[in-house]
């Protein structure tokens, strides 16, 4: 108990040194004392309960020792962008196999569609629905605040010499989807041609007879395990790889790249909570759902995806607590997981918000036809990596990619795409929960089953 009290006082007095020494150094004259200050209150939230802390508390520490250095050091902490390049690198060393094991799985492992194959249209048409809506309303917060204007990019990669967008033609596009080659695209990290392969493969594997699809499905199941543990094990490196990029980025560009950053961020979240209010809370009215009990099962689930910014933390939580809602099990046991790589609403609705952001920063002006055009791929792209953590970095990066979008305003987004990954992940869960109940209540067996108890519409 003493400890718990140590703990909860050295943080507060780390918060409280900390925000002290900003503010001052912004209302006063300039003093070395300020700085001592802030790395004061830095020493004290490092030594709250490190044991305890989680991978997203290391981050925001990181982040806030990372911009400190930015701005007392610039000129060494422009040194340590190589280890943000690292986490770069790492995270895409792990999305071409990522991205076709957990398709492959989540198509191929549903063979039984055939037998509920009017459940499953249900589901994946609700879902690319509800998808397509939350990456409009995305679209929508980022051309209404233009978060990303006035960002200024390093001088070692100016926007004059980018390539722009518009040499991106409609057939263009439709052929880059398809893949010649798949190892040139896995090489290439061409994540929409192995999405589309992948998509292709899955439903050629439910056409296979069942004793020569098991071994393979296996395979993709197990290389799905081992990718999420991968990607699990280069989340430890995280901490350091958000704070070398933020102190790169503060470093090299100073404190006026923050502000853009904060307006991001501010219209992420203000779409994430339109998004609940104008979608969530009317689909789950036009399928007569209750919505105070819905509110009450999913925080649950939504405050652990909130907490450890990962949905596969959440999932069992998730399954349990919508079985007691009155969805039968065999809807939760197929929507659910399903929903998993197929309704990712906050991770697409921030995908599509941060595209226009990078573009925007880097003075790229697209018009609406280029954006729907990228709305699409992003409703390919997304597929596949819930359950790991900011791995939509890793699709934004292919995104960028595909449309000829710089990278630096990416890197960028390394300083607060933790801040926004717990929004998103939230989202992302209480999205499935929602699609359980409303398939449920869409095939007539919402509370027919066990445990179900006292369920009201």
């Amino acid at each position: 108990m003493p400890t718990h009290l140590n703990s909860r006082f050295l943080l507060i007095v780390g918060v409280v040194f900390f925000l002290a020494g900003t503010v001052l150094a912004f209302v006063a004259p300039i003093h070395l004392w300020f700085v001592y200050l802030r790395w004061a209150g830095l020493l004290a939230i490092a030594l709250a309960n490190p044991r305890r802390r989680s991978l997203t508390g290391w981050i925001f520490l990181s982040m806030l020792i990372g911009g400190e250095l930015g701005f007392d050091r610039p000129q060494f902490a422009q040194q340590l962008r190589v280890f943000g390049d690292i986490f770069l690198r790492l995270i895409k060393l792990i999305v071409a196999p990522l991205i076709f094991a957990t398709l492959v799985t989540g198509i191929a492992g549903h063979a039984n569609l055939r037998s509920v194959g009017r459940m499953g249209l249900k589901s994946v048409v609700y879902f690319e629905i509800i998808t397509t809506i939350a990456l409009f309303i995305g679209l929508a917060a980022i051309n209404l605040t233009h978060a990303g204007d006035g960002l200024a990019l390093p001088h070692s990669a100016p926007a004059a010499q980018l390539p722009g967008t518009t040499t991106l033609h409609w057939d263009d596009f439709l052929l880059h989807v398809f893949p010649e080659n798949i190892a040139k695209s896995v090489a290439e990290n061409q994540i929409l041609q192995v999405a589309v392969f992948a998509f292709l493969f899955g439903i050629a594997l439910v056409r296979v007879p069942e004793a020569r699809r098991a071994p393979m499905l296996k395979f993709c199941e197990s290389l799905s395990d081992t990718m999420f543990s991968l990607t699990r094990l280069v989340m430890y490196y995280a901490p350091i790889g958000v704070g070398a990029a933020l102190a790169y980025t503060v470093g090299h560009m100073g404190t006026s790249v923050l502000l853009p950053l904060l307006r991001l961020l501010l219209t992420g979240y203000g779409a994430l909570i339109a998004f609940w209010l104008f979608v969530f809370v009317l689909v789950a009215l036009l399928a007569r759902l209750p919505l105070r009990r819905l509110a009450r099962t999913v925080a649950e689930p939504a405050s652990i995806a909130f907490a450890t910014s990962a949905s596969e933390a959440a999932l069992p939580r998730a399954m349990e607590v919508m079985e007691e809602f009155g969805v039968p099990r065999q809807i939760v046991a197929f929507v659910i997981p399903l929903g998993y790589s197929f309704n990712l609403d906050g991770s697409t609705l921030y995908l599509s918000l941060a595209s226009v952001f990078v573009a925007q920063a880097a003075g790229i002006h697209m018009s609406w036809s280029q954006q729907l055009f990228m709305v699409f791929t992003l409703m390919l792209t997304s597929k596949g990596v819930a359950g790991v953590p900011r791995a939509v970095l890793v699709v934004l990066l292919a995104t960028a990619a595909t449309f000829q979008l710089p990278t630096e305003p990416i890197f960028l987004l390394l300083g607060i795409d933790a801040l926004m990954d717990m929004g998103r992940t939230a989202t992302n869960v209480v999205g499935n929960c929602l699609a359980s109940a409303v398939i449920a209540r869409w095939e007539g067996e919402l509370g027919s089953g066990p445990p179900a108890q006292g369920l009201t519409a």
